[in-house]
């Protein structure tokens, strides 16, 4: 059964209004707490979670407008609904409180039974949309999720300059047909556990998974300092967590995986590509091109991460690339100096 019982914080500055009030959510069958005015609830709302907000308009200090403008320039906050409980009358007001992101007005002294319906309401709008969020969490990186929340949804792309990196387990087709699907499976599970692991923590998303390989893009769709070095920096800790996980699989006679890694950087298009019903974020153009081509490469060169010269070029250390003879890519016309780190 779902939980419908919410925390309130009550914010008035009449201390006998804050007291009646909280009985009433209290009767209700929720948790109250008080605030006399809106600076002390702000301060609340920075150090607790709230489900709902009570809010008075006329207070010391900071009031009931200044609240809602202060709610919806947080990106942590806007979402919050709130209730304006207020005896201040006319239609404007109650319009700018509804401008400024109230979901409800309900005149003082307040009726407990409209009140008791419209957080009843409030609170199941929220408890869905917070399902929403988590839902969309499960299925999307943070980054994505935060673009999601903050442009909102639309298929299409834009230009922009980012770094792709591939990487792929180096003859898997040949290892996996001494293994149970199961085992098979359960070993992708674990390289993809590893991978994602060190593609986020440096700012990365995974966009791409195919069989035993995936694409990741570091400066989309959060623009990034360094998206280069970031990009490089996830490569070189996954080789460590792969050198890692070979000394258990040493530990049980199996045998050792081996990855490459291709990164470029340039002009992308990234955006969301599919239709209403189901898309996903990814990213088209030369540089993706040439990051799969690179890491398709690093079979023939016999190195771990191969880079094009813009990455490389973008590195704090960039003396620690060594080049490699030119070569021509598949796809491109002339050859291309390319580096091993």
């Amino acid at each position: 059964m779902t939980d419908t019982r919410g925390h309130l914080l009550i914010v008035d500055d009449n201390k006998v209004n804050r007291l009646l009030m909280s009985r009433s959510v209290e009767l209700l069958g929720h948790r109250a707490s008080v605030a006399e005015n809106g600076k002390v609830a702000m301060q609340m709302l920075q150090e607790e979670t709230f489900d709902m907000l009570l809010l008075d308009i006329e207070m010391p200090q900071m009031d009931g407008f200044e609240v809602l403008e202060a709610l919806k320039g947080d990106a942590n906050l806007r979402d919050l609904p709130v209730i304006v409980t207020s005896s201040v009358e006319g239609l404007d007001n109650i319009v700018r409180c509804i401008e400024l992101g109230a979901d409800d007005y309900i005149p003082k002294p307040v009726n407990k039974t409209l009140l008791n319906a419209r957080v009843s309401s409030s609170l199941e709008k929220k408890r869905l949309y917070d399902e929403q969020k988590r839902l969309l969490k499960r299925f999307a990186t943070d980054e994505v999720a935060r673009d999601l929340q903050e442009s909102g949804f639309a298929i299409g792309g834009r230009r922009i300059t980012a770094t792709v990196l591939f990487c792929d387990i180096r003859d898997f087709t040949g290892l996996s047909e001494h293994m149970s699907p199961e085992a098979t499976i359960e070993l992708l599970n674990t390289f993809y556990t590893l991978m994602f692991e060190a593609v986020t923590s440096h700012g990365g998303i995974v966009s791409l998974m195919v069989g035993d390989g995936l694409m990741a893009l570091f400066g989309a769709p959060q623009p990034l300092e360094n998206s280069s070095q970031s990009a490089v920096s996830a490569a070189e800790e996954m080789l460590g967590m792969i050198d890692v996980l070979n000394e258990e699989r040493a530990a049980t006679n199996e045998t050792q995986l081996k990855v490459g890694f291709g990164i470029a950087t340039g002009e992308v298009v990234a955006g969301y590509a599919g239709t209403d019903a189901r898309a996903t974020y990814t990213c088209i153009g030369k540089t993706v091109n040439l990051a799969a081509r690179l890491e398709t490469h690093t079979k023939i060169a016999r190195e771990d991460i191969l880079l094009d010269q813009r990455t490389r070029q973008d590195l704090h250390d960039g003396s620690r690339c060594k080049p490699i003879p030119s070569v021509e890519l598949k796809g491109f016309t002339e050859a291309l100096d390319i580096f091993a780190l």
